[in-house]
This record gives structure tokens, C-alpha cells and sequence, in this order.
């Protein structure tokens, strides 16, 4: 293997890294502000202008406050439990294409992709079932009710709701003829899947709120119920950790919807000028998170019992019926 082909991933993969980090970082800083405005309040306005070191003091705070671990908790698994949630937030979006053009640098042409593989859902919907464990260890080892409760709950909504999403990824997968990232979005070239695949992008669009664990489905993490769920024992930066796991995880699936039903990098004068592939990208994210932020403003948490049965009793069956017409108007069409 050519050494400058591994700089080159170590490269990709740093900037991920630090992109991923640092949006994490400004996301906190965003919902605050739109939450602020949504609820006429000011929001972070102290720290730096318009608030933008909030973040920054945030996490300093976070760095010199004690770390305290439960007399009676398994102190392996407690010290594990947010290195396994964060870790596949973080690898997750190996896979998600930034632009569809490359560079040279010296005698190599650099790509906008870390990793362009012809599985690229499986391996998305393959690490996204990773994270779970992380959740349901920490509820588990913290030796607490109600840390278990959360962690129980996690995994019980996580696993119910990925077969939905499992199912709403599959028509752009059955439309663009490929599981490749890549290939999905230069499918959607002469048209974005929502609007070839609507069914399957709200299916997706909710199935992803549950995922994360944000409202209107943070059940896991219920205050008035578990005080603060499966992370109630955690202090310090382990629960910087989970913090910074949950929101990692939202750019990651603003990263994957926005390449399986908005069209990833193709936007206006991409053809003409391919620099402008990552910037409709980062324009795609950004809206996203937005109404993902929205909707934690608007909505109520729903009781638990709903939740299970939205995902096995509604949003299941629709993704699965929309699996079949997808595939017999695929089949109509190829003939």
C-alpha cells in the first residue's frame, strides 16, 4: 500500500474528526440561540460576541469539574460505557461524499471522500447499532434504577426504530441501483428522492429523532421520570462525552438524510463550479439541524407506551408497504 495513500486517510479522517468535534461544539451554541429566539429569550450573549466562547467556557467548565464513579458501579464498564457511544458517532461518516471532483496534490488526485465503498448504507446502518450498546452499558453499570431504566428504554426505542429506518433507506437504495453513498447522490442529479421518495423521507426524518434521542422521543433521558436517564450518575467529561455523542450523532444524520433524499453535494451550479458541492452540503446540514431544533421547541414528549407503539404499529408497516410499491414500480419501469 502507497504511503501517501495512507496520509491521505489519516488527513480525511483528522478532518472529519475536528469538524465533527467542533460542530458539535457550535451546534450546543446554535440550539441556545434558537431556542432563545423561538422562546424570546436572549441566550448565550456573555461569553465573547453574540456568545460564540459559550462553548468554549462550557467545555473548560466541564474539563475541571470532579469526576465521581458510584461506590457500587462497575468501574470498567462506567469508564467505557462513553467511549463506546462517541466512538461510532464519530466513524460513522466515513462514508458520506463532500463533492464530486478531485484535486492534485503532487502526483495524487485527493478526493472529496474518505471512503468510497459500494455498501455504504450497510455500513451506516451497521455502526449506527453500535452506539446503543454504549447507552444500555452505562444505564447498567452505574448500578442506579433509574440509569438502568434509561438505558433499558434506549434500547428498546433504538431497536424497534431502526427496522423503520432500515426499511425507509431502502428506496433510494432500490431507485439509484446502489448502496454506495456516492452513487446515490449522483443519482439524484436530475432529482432529489424526497421528492421521488416522500413517504420514505418523513419515515426517515422521524425514525432519526428517535434515533438520537431527541424530542419529541428523548424517553431514555425523561426527567420528571429518571432524573436524567441512563447518564444520571455520570459528571465531568464523561457526561461531556455523552453530550457530545448525541450531538455528533445529529450532523451525522443531517449528513446521511440530506445525501439519501436531498441530494448530498448537488445543488445549482454544482456542474459548473464543483467547489460549490460542499457548500450546499454544509447549506443541507445546517437546515436540518434547524428543524430538528424546531421541533424540540414545539413538541411535547410523548408518554413511553405511544412512542413503541408509533414505531411498531405506524411507522413499520408504512415503511414496509412503501418498500413493496417502491420495488414493483422499479420493476414496472425496468421492463
Amino acid at each position: 500500500m502507497e504511503i501517501g495513500l495512507i496520509i491521505e486517510w489519516l488527513v480525511k479522517s483528522l478532518i472529519i474528526i475536528l469538524a465533527m468535534t467542533g460542530g458539535f461544539a457550535y451546534l450546543t451554541w446554535m440550539e441556545r440561540k434558537v431556542l432563545a429566539r423561538m422562546q424570546s429569550r436572549y441566550g448565550p450573549n456573555r461569553a465573547g460576541p453574540f456568545g460564540l466562547f459559550q462553548p468554549v467556557a462550557d467545555g473548560i467548565k466541564l474539563i475541571f469539574k470532579e469526576e465521581l464513579i458510584p461506590g457500587n458501579a462497575d468501574k470498567l464498564m462506567f469508564v467505557l460505557a462513553p467511549v463506546m457511544t462517541v466512538i461510532p458517532a464519530l466513524i460513522i461518516t466515513a462514508v458520506i461524499p463532500w463533492g464530486d471532483f478531485s484535486f492534485p496534490i503532487g502526483e495524487q488526485q485527493i478526493s472529496l471522500h474518505l471512503a468510497n465503498v459500494n455498501v455504504g448504507v450497510l455500513y451506516i446502518l451497521s455502526v449506527t447499532s453500535i452506539s446503543i450498546y454504549g447507552i444500555a452499558l452505562a444505564g447498567w453499570a452505574s448500578n442506579n434504577k433509574y440509569a438502568t431504566m434509561g438505558g433499558l428504554r434506549a434500547t428498546a426505542q433504538m431497536i424497534s426504530y431502526e427496522l423503520a429506518m432500515g426499511f425507509s433507506v431502502m428506496g433510494p437504495i432500490m431507485m439509484a441501483g446502489s448502496m454506495g453513498m456516492l452513487d446515490i447522490v449522483r443519482a439524484q442529479k436530475p432529482m432529489w428522492y424526497i421528492v421521488l421518495q416522500p413517504v420514505a423521507f418523513v419515515i426517515f426524518y422521524i425514525v432519526s429523532l428517535a434515533e438520537v434521542n431527541r424530542a419529541p422521543f428523548d424517553m431514555p433521558e425523561a426527567e420528571q421520570e429518571l432524573v436524567a436517564g441512563y447518564h444520571s450518575e455520570y459528571s465531568g467529561m464523561k457526561f461531556a462525552l455523552f453530550f457530545m455523542a448525541e450531538y455528533i450523532k445529529m450532523i451525522a444524520i443531517a449528513m446521511i438524510g440530506s445525501s439519501l433524499f436531498l441530494g448530498g453535494f448537488q445543488g445549482p451550479f454544482v456542474k459548473q463550479l464543483p467547489w460549490l458541492g460542499p457548500i450546499w452540503l454544509f447549506v443541507k446540514v445546517v437546515a436540518w439541524l434547524f428543524t430538528m431544533i424546531w421541533i424540540r421547541a414545539t413538541l411535547p414528549r410523548i408518554r413511553y407506551d405511544r412512542l413503541m407503539a408509533f414505531g411498531w404499529k405506524i411507522l413499520f408497516p408504512i415503511a414496509l408497504l412503501n418498500v413493496l410499491v417502491t420495488a414493483a414500480i422499479v420493476l414496472l419501469i425496468g421492463a
